[in-house]
C-alpha cells in the first residue's frame, strides 16, 4: 500500500472530510462494533475520534501506512485514552489472528492495489462473528478520472468484486450504492 499523495493527504486534512464524518459514524453499525476495533487507513484520526466520542468505551486501534497521517493521527488523538494509533501495512497487518471485534475501512481500500490481500488479513484479525464495514469508492468513470488526475496508485472496487473475495474469506459482506452509484456502504452480517 503506497503513501498518500499530496492531494489525497489534503483531502483527509480537509473540510470536505471533516464535514462528512458525522454522516459516515451516523451510518455505521455502532452498536454492532463490540469493543476491540480496528480502523485500517485512519488517515488524519478523524473517523477514530468521532467513533471515540460516540461511544467512549471503545478499544480503537488507528492504523495507516503513510508516516505523515500516523503523526497526523497521533497528534488529533492524544486526549482520546481508549484510541492507539499505529503504522501499519493493510496487507499485512501485525495483529494476532481473531484480535478485533470490528475493522472499519472509510475511503481507503481503493488505495491498496491488492486489496484482496487487505481483505484476507481484515478477515484474519476479525473474530469469529466480528464486523467488518465501511465505505469505498465504485469503479466508476469519474472516480477513474480523479485518481488519474492525481497519479497515485489506486485500484478501484465494484460491490460484487468485493462481495466475493469477501466471501471467500468467510466474511458476508452486504452493499448499498450511495451518492449516485460512486460510493459504496459495505458491512458484514
Amino acid at each position: 500500500m503506497p503513501a498518500m499523495s499530496q492531494i489525497e493527504r489534503a483531502f483527509c486534512r480537509g473540510v470536505l472530510w471533516r464535514g462528512s464524518g458525522s454522516a459516515v459514524i451516523g451510518s455505521l453499525p455502532v452498536d454492532r462494533l463490540g469493543h476491540d476495533v480496528l480502523e485500517i487507513g485512519s488517515g488524519s484520526g478523524d473517523i477514530a475520534a468521532r467513533l471515540q466520542q460516540a461511544k467512549p468505551g471503545l478499544a480503537i486501534t488507528a492504523t495507516d501506512l503513510d508516516p505523515e497521517m500516523v503523526d497526523t493521527a497521533v497528534r488529533r488523538l492524544r486526549p482520546y485514552p481508549g484510541v492507539t494509533v499505529r503504522r501499519a501495512d493493510a496487507t499485512n497487518l501485525p495483529f494476532d489472528d481473531d484480535s478485533f471485534d470490528a475493522v472499519i475501512s472509510c475511503l481507503m481500500l481503493h488505495h491498496i492495489v491488492d486489496w484482496e490481500q487487505a481483505v484476507a488479513e481484515i478477515a484474519r484479525v476479525l473474530r469469529p462473528g466480528g464486523v467488518f464495514t465501511g465505505y469505498d469508492l465504485v469503479r466508476t468513470p469519474l472516480a477513474t478520472a480523479i485518481h488519474r488526475i492525481d497519479r497515485s496508485p489506486f485500484r478501484l472496487v465494484n460491490p460484487d468484486e468485493l462481495t466475493e473475495v469477501s466471501g471467500r474469506h468467510g466474511l458476508k459482506v452486504q452493499t448499498r450504492a450511495r451518492f449516485a452509484g460512486q460510493v459504496m456502504q459495505f458491512t458484514s452480517h
